[in-house]
C-alpha cells in the first residue's frame, strides 16, 4: 500500500527516524503491565515498536487514509485502530475501565488540549509519554521563577512528575516541523487530594497567570469582585508574589485562602 502523504490540516508530521521511533516506544516501560493508547500513530513508526511489547496496543486516528494503511500493515491491530477524535472519546470505554499508558507523536496544534483531558481523566492514565513540541515540553516540566512556568507547568505538576527526556531535530520528520520537538514522561505523583476545591484552583491559576506580569493583589480581583480594595485579605505576603513565583503547594493554599474569602463575602 502507498505511503500516507501528510495533511497540513490535520498538523501531521511523520517521524521517520527509527531509534527515535524506538527510544520514543521505550518510555512505556515505566509503567509496565497496563496497556498502552497510541495517539494519532500515522503510518505506524512508533506502533511497530510498541506491538512488539507483551502488552495491549490500541491507537486512535482520526485520518481516516492512515486508519486503512495501519490496517493493511497491521493486521493485528484490526480490531485495535479506533478511527476516532481522541478529544471527544471517553476515555473509560477504551479499555473498559481499565488503566492505561497514553503515548504518542502528539499532532502540535492540539497538543495542550489533550493534556488537559489527561488531567480529566487522571485515575484511568498513571502514566503519560510521547513527543511534543520543545516549547510546550519546557513548559511543562519547568519550575517556578522560570519565565516559561505557567498553567500548564502548575496544572500538570500538581498530578503528575514531568521528565523531560530530549530533544528531537527537526530533520526527522516529513515534512520537517519549524520547531524542534521534545520527548516528555508523566507519572502519577501519589497525590490523590489536592487538599483544596480543584475547580477553583483551576480558576484561580487560569486567572493570575491570565495577568503574570501582576502582584496576585491586583490580578485575583476578578474572582474576589465583591471584596473591597482595601480589604486586609490583600495585605498578605503572598498578595505581593506574581504567579510564576508559586508553587504548586503555594497555589493549593492560595485557593483555599481565595474560598474562605469568597464563603464570607
Amino acid at each position: 500500500m502507498k505511503a500516507v502523504k501528510p495533511k497540513k490540516n490535520l498538523g501531521q508530521h511523520f517521524l521517520i527516524d527509527l531509534e527515535i521511533a524506538r527510544r520514543i516506544a521505550d518510555t512505556v516501560d515505566a509503567c509496565p503491565d497496563i496497556p498502552v493508547l497510541e495517539i494519532g500513530p500515522g503510518m505506524g513508526v512508533l506502533t511497530q515498536y510498541l506491538v512488539q511489547k507483551d502488552r495491549e496496543v490500541k491507537a486512535v486516528e482520526i485520518d481516516k487514509e492512515s486508519v486503512n494503511y495501519l490496517y493493511a500493515t497491521y493486521p493485528q491491530l484490526r480490531d485495535k485502530v479506533l478511527g476516532e477524535d481522541f478529544l471527544q472519546m471517553d476515555l473509560n470505554k477504551v479499555f473498559d475501565g481499565r488503566q492505561f499508558v497514553l503515548t504518542g507523536n502528539y499532532p502540535y496544534d492540539i497538543s495542550s488540549q489533550i493534556f488537559f483531558k489527561m488531567l480529566d481523566n487522571k485515575d484511568l492514565i498513571p502514566c503519560c509519554t510521547g513527543m511534543i513540541q520543545r516549547e510546550v515540553a519546557l513548559r511543562m516540566a519547568a519550575e517556578p521563577g522560570n519565565k516559561t512556568y505557567g498553567i500548564l507547568s502548575v496544572m500538570t505538576q500538581a498530578w503528575y512528575d514531568v521528565e523531560y527526556l530530549f530533544t528531537v531535530n527537526e530533520n526527522v520528520f516529513n515534512p520537517p516541523p519549524k520547531v524542534k520537538s521534545a520527548v516528555i514522561r508523566m507519572q502519577r505523583n501519589g497525590v490523590t487530594d489536592l487538599g483544596c476545591d480543584e475547580k477553583l484552583f483551576r480558576r484561580v491559576v487560569k486567572s493570575v497567570f491570565g495577568q503574570r506580569r501582576k502582584m496576585l493583589r491586583v490580578s485575583l480581583r476578578q474572582i474576589l469582585s465583591g471584596v473591597a480594595n482595601d480589604d486586609p485579605f490583600y495585605a498578605q505576603e503572598i498578595m505581593t508574589k506574581r504567579p510564576e513565583q508559586l508553587s504548586v503547594a503555594q497555589f493549593v493554599e492560595l485557593t483555599n485562602k481565595v474560598s474562605e474569602k469568597i464563603v464570607n463575602i
